[in-house]
């Protein structure tokens, strides 16, 4: 379920990014430890990712299993 931050806008869980690039959570969650995407924590300690990065990251290509952006050309 996504929540809503004034601050920050929406928010996505790692699961809904996942189906999203058609990957596993566990593969947004090693993206997101190598940098590849950014994340927020919870306070319970739970990832969170802005759904506006992650539109732009679909939008540019997405990125590849290993966590690099695909170039569309």
């Amino acid at each position: 379920m996504a929540t809503t931050d004034g601050a920050t806008g929406q928010l996505l869980t790692p699961s809904e990014v996942a189906a999203r690039f058609r990957v596993d959570p566990k593969t947004v969650t090693r993206w997101a430890n190598a940098g590849k995407i950014s994340s927020i924590r919870t306070l319970g300690g739970h990832r969170r990712f802005r759904r506006s990065e992650v539109e732009e990251l679909l939008a540019a290509g997405g990125l590849t299993d290993d966590g690099r952006q695909e170039s569309l050309h």
